[in-house]
Formats: C-alpha cells, sequence, structure tokens
C-alpha cells in the first residue's frame, strides 16, 4: 500500500474519531446524563414562539437556574439579585414600587414587569429593545442602574465557588463557567414561570363559576378591553400609546428609544393582565398604585396625541359600577399556585 494511501487512511480515522468524540460531548451535555424536562404548553395556550430548542430543559439546568436567580453574586456588591426586582409575591414582579432601583440607590425609568410566560413573547422589554430571553436576562446584570457587574467580574466570583463549579460542569460539561452558560441556566428557570392556573383558568375548563360581578366584568373585558389584552395570554404583544401624559423628570418616549421612527413616540408594550391584582404598580413608570387609578386614567384621563392607539380616542367609557365589576374580574386572573409554588422560591 502506498504511503500517501497509509496517511490518508489515519487521517480519516483521526477526523472520525474526533468527530464520534465531539457528538458523544454533546451527548453527555444537552441530556445523556441529565433529566430532560418536557416544556409546560397549558392547554388552550397558542404555540410558543421560544421552544428552548438551543437549551434543552433538565431538572439540573433549572435548579441552577434557580440558584442563580436568587444569588447576589450577579451584582456588583451582593446586594441586588434577580429576585431583588422579581419577587415571587407579585408574579415576579416589581411588588408595590414604582421603578426597579439598583446599586448605589440607583432607579431605572421603569417598572420591573412581571416574569411568566416568557417563551409566548417575541419582544422583552417595556420598549421591545431585546428579541431573546438571554439577551433581556443580560441587560440588567450589565445595566449600572440595576446590579451594574460584568461577566468578567461574576465568572470569576462564581468560579470560585467549588459548588457552582460542579453544577455548571454536570450541566454544561465544562469545567470553565462561560457568560452563555449563566444566561442559558437562568433562561431555563424562567422557563418554568408559567401561570395558567387562576379562577379564569378554572371557570373555563368547567371546574368553577364566576359570581355575578366576575360574569359581568368579563363580558365588560370582552367588549372593551380583549383587543389589545387578548385572552388567553391577555396580551396581544403589541406596542400602543395610551394616552399616558409623560412624566417631565423619566421625559422617557418608549419604544422610540429603540426604532428612532416617530410613529413609535410614546408607545409601550402591552403587558399580560394575567396576577395584575397582586403585580402593583401600574404603567410602564409604576405610577398608578391601584387597579382602580389604572382604569379611571382610561375612562377619563387618555391625553391626545399623534400616535395615541385609535382605539383610545374616546378613551373606555364605564361607569363606576361597570369600573368595579371589571376590577372583579380581573382578581379572578390571579394564579395563586404560581405565587405560591415553592418550586420558584429561594433555594
Amino acid at each position: 500500500m502506498p504511503r500517501s494511501i497509509t496517511i490518508i487512511g489515519i487521517i480519516v480515522l483521526l477526523v472520525t474519531g474526533l468527530s464520534i468524540l465531539s457528538a458523544s460531548c454533546r451527548r453527555t451535555s444537552w441530556g445523556k446524563d441529565l433529566n430532560r424536562v418536557q416544556q409546560s404548553i397549558p392547554d388552550g395556550f397558542p404555540e410558543p414562539y421560544y421552544r428552548y430548542t438551543d437549551n434543552p430543559l433538565s431538572e439540573e439546568g433549572i435548579a441552577l437556574g434557580r440558584k442563580l436567580f436568587y444569588e447576589g453574586r450577579l451584582s456588583v456588591d451582593g446586594n441586588f439579585p434577580c429576585a431583588s426586582c422579581h419577587e415571587q409575591r407579585g408574579a415576579f414582579g416589581l411588588f408595590e414600587h414604582d421603578r426597579s432601583h439598583g446599586y448605589n440607590n440607583s432607579h431605572t425609568l421603569r417598572n420591573g414587569p412581571p416574569l411568566f410566560n416568557l417563551a409566548w413573547q417575541q419582544y422583552y422589554h417595556w420598549d421591545g429593545e431585546f428579541t431573546t430571553l438571554t439577551d433581556a436576562i443580560a441587560q440588567p446584570i450589565n445595566g449600572h442602574l440595576e446590579m451594574a457587574d460584568d461577566f468578567t467580574n461574576i465568572i470569576a466570583k462564581l468560579q470560585a465557588d467549588v459548588n457552582y463549579r460542579k453544577e455548571f460542569k454536570a450541566v454544561f460539561n465544562t469545567q470553565f463557567i462561560q457568560p452563555r452558560h449563566v444566561l442559558m441556566a437562568l433562561s431555563q428557570f424562567l422557563g418554568t414561570f408559567v401561570t395558567a392556573n387562576s379562577k379564569y383558568d378554572r371557570v373555563k375548563k368547567g371546574q368553577a363559576v364566576f359570581t355575578a360581578e366576575e360574569q359581568q366584568g368579563y363580558t365588560l373585558f370582552l367588549a372593551r378591553c380583549n383587543t389589545c389584552h387578548t385572552e388567553p395570554l391577555f396580551t396581544d404583544g403589541s406596542f400602543r400609546n395610551t394616552g399616558l401624559p409623560v412624566d417631565p423628570l423619566l421625559n422617557d418616549y418608549g419604544r422610540l428609544h429603540i426604532t428612532r421612527m416617530r410613529e413609535d413616540s410614546l408607545k409601550f408594550k402591552v403587558p399580560s393582565l394575567r396576577n395584575v391584582a397582586v403585580s402593583s404598580n401600574y404603567m410602564h413608570d409604576g405610577r398608578f398604585l391601584t387597579m382602580v387609578q389604572a382604569l379611571n386614567h382610561y375612562r377619563s384621563n387618555v391625553q391626545q396625541s399623534a400616535t395615541l392607539d385609535p382605539l383610545l380616542n374616546n378613551g373606555i367609557p364605564m361607569n363606576d359600577t361597570e369600573l368595579l365589576s371589571i376590577v372583579a374580574f380581573l382578581r379572578t386572573l390571579t394564579d395563586s399556585s404560581f405565587i405560591t409554588n415553592p418550586a420558584l422560591s429561594r433555594p
């Protein structure tokens, strides 16, 4: 056999062997030695936009993400974990506070939105700046007004912890923690934040019945609110100007800052109304303390402007009785099992 053919054969064998080894490592990283978890998709929900195909869910990955969500070392001074602005009792939103606060007594422009049903979102944050969950997670970690750290420092802190090294090794099959691993683990944990077990959901399944006031509120809601806050997610995911006057101290014009298009001035993402009764304050800057105050805005305080949503040209007419009926219905959207689920609490 010619020597050149022998060399070629050896090279082929080496390449083949390396390919098999690489494939074996990938299998180990993404499921062979992990307890895989199926993504939760409640009955009646549409197909989610994000299916975790690039970040397969596992019990170990979710547990690591849970630990990181409550980990102060992801912030520069150790005092501001993700959970500091996203509290479980507030449906993982900013609980009874107007705007997010962070390192060095700083405040952001906006209210920390509740975190749930995230796989059904195409855009993240109030202005839709991010289109992937991992990018949305990275921003507050690096943001100087929130957690104010950088991944070089964060990785050094995590790498120094023998338990974290073991947990990252188990999930990602490498002894060297990388920023993307931190974000992927957090994304896996956030993927378990699925809420679909409110009284409303039980009524839809024939397991409960609305009171007369709740039914009246639901009827009014369908007629006057459902276009933007569309069932079953209670948001259509769009960006709209709802006629809020600009706070002169914040000077926040919403999606305009992202697209630089005049037609997006004063537009913010329509939030889901699930768990709305426990997730005050309300609106993008948390200016309203109660649901009644928020509804009163739509009833009589909508400010006209060039980009005002046409559906609100005349506000949303309702008398006092109708307003209170709508509030009664909105309370049926509270998922108590979600906001008390021990699997989502601090480990």
